[in-house]
């Protein structure tokens, strides 16, 4: 192939490997001890970059100097940091490179194919001098006191948290470790960015602020252990915390929530973890307008939660209205406004009779009569277990 043509597939192929590689960085599974949007915009700009790079590369044979790829081996460092192992790191290079060479491959023409032949070399050696690069930078940033800190502090919290004496971790330097903490657990909404345009980075980092705090991510958010003062029942520093949390307009949705209680004794830490973790997702599942999650103001829905192989059964009481979107919209308004028939056909804008109707309606499908108080608690117990169902609640 001579050169001219040549050069013509290496730009085709470039703008149709940048396409591909958006593709792979949606599609792929979420960092296991990451969120998604705490990472997506450093994933989608690393992808970017690979590509340009390698481009370049194919094109010119000189692989790309230290300067050229420091932002690429920083957005990798900022993984291993936040406690991702760097073979799952690494590891991302390798699947990327083969996605969109083997999907390239697979719609090349004979030329197309040619030119991808002869890529195959150059590309393992890329791939290998970027994880190269990558893993050097990792073995001295080990040596790094900064670092070295950074990973006693997870390590505690991931002893107190787990229920482990987290001496092992607090020796030199000595980090003081106290008896009594409120647990946060922070819960991202999906597309918390794009959608309510919260920075997640800068979230944490807010949190990672407060004085004394242990943080430990995780794949739906973080958790955040922070001190409690001698005589805080919680209330004090929960009131702390939430002034700290970003504001926003009074009826946008909220782009994130926090289920939050106290623990008085480090033994107590992975039990209050456990009900702050199911808090903080009934706030994601249910999309409550209110980020805070507290018992106090979910009891009714943590029972629904935490009812372990009864709440799938639960769900399944209102299939009979899942070819009604009428009647279950009229339950679903009905019991959000406290089982106030009026208020009920004020906000659909129909006659108070055909409420009557409907409901009696769901009554005849559903066997539960909204109107009596025991089967409403039921329909209303059946709406919160279907939510979580559907939402892929996670404790």
């Amino acid at each position: 192939m001579d050169t001219l043509n040549r050069e013509a597939v290496i730009e085709s192929l470039y703008h149709r490997a940048g396409v591909l590689i958006r593709e792979f960085s949606e599609s792929m599974q979420p960092y296991r001890t990451l969120p998604r949007s705490l990472v997506a915009s450093g994933v989608e700009r690393g992808s970017k970059l690979n590509v340009e790079l390698f481009f370049e590369y194919a094109r010119h044979g000189r692989m790309p100097p230290p300067e050229e790829t420091r932002e690429l081996v920083e957005l990798a460092l900022d993984r291993v940091r936040d406690g991702e192992p760097l073979d799952e790191v690494l590891g991302r290079y390798r699947a990327g490179a083969e996605f969109v060479y083997g999907r390239l491959r697979a719609a090349a023409d004979p030329g197309e194919r040619e030119v991808l032949a002869d890529a195959a070399l150059p590309l393992l050696r890329y791939v290998t001098h970027i994880v190269e690069r990558i893993a050097s930078a990792c073995v001295r940033r080990a040596h790094d006191p900064r670092w070295e800190l950074l990973e006693r502090r997870r390590g505690i919290a991931e002893a107190l948290l787990t229920g482990r004496d987290p001496v092992e971790w607090a020796d030199e330097p000595a980090i003081s470790v106290p008896d009594a903490f409120l647990v946060a657990v922070f819960r991202l909404a999906a597309g918390s960015r794009e959608r309510h345009g919260l920075d997640a980075s800068e979230l944490r980092h807010c949190i990672e602020a407060i004085p004394g705090v242990f943080l430990r991510l995780d794949s739906g958010g973080w958790t955040a252990l922070v001190p409690l003062q001698p005589g805080d029942d919680g209330s004090a520093t929960t009131a702390a915390l939430s002034a700290r949390l970003p504001t926003r307009a009074p009826d946008s949705p909220a782009p994130f929530w926090v289920g939050v209680g106290a623990a008085p004794a480090r033994a107590e830490i992975p039990t209050v973890f456990a009900e702050a973790r199911v808090l903080a997702e009934l706030g994601r599942c249910l999309e409550r307008p209110e980020s805070l999650c507290r018992r106090t103001d979910l009891q009714f829905e943590y029972t629904v939660a935490v009812s372990g192989p009864a709440r799938p059964g639960l769900a399944t009481v209102l299939a009979p209205l899942d070819n009604q979107p009428l009647l279950a919209e009229t339950l679903a308004v009905f019991v959000d406004t406290g089982f106030n028939q009026l208020a009920t056909a004020r906000l659909l804008n129909i006659h108070r009779n055909t409420v009557t109707y409907r409901l009696a309606r769901v009554h005849e499908l559903t066997g539960l009569d909204p109107h009596r108080p025991t089967d409403a608690m039921t329909l209303s117990a059946a709406r919160i277990a279907r939510r979580l169902e559907t939402s892929t609640f996670t404790p």
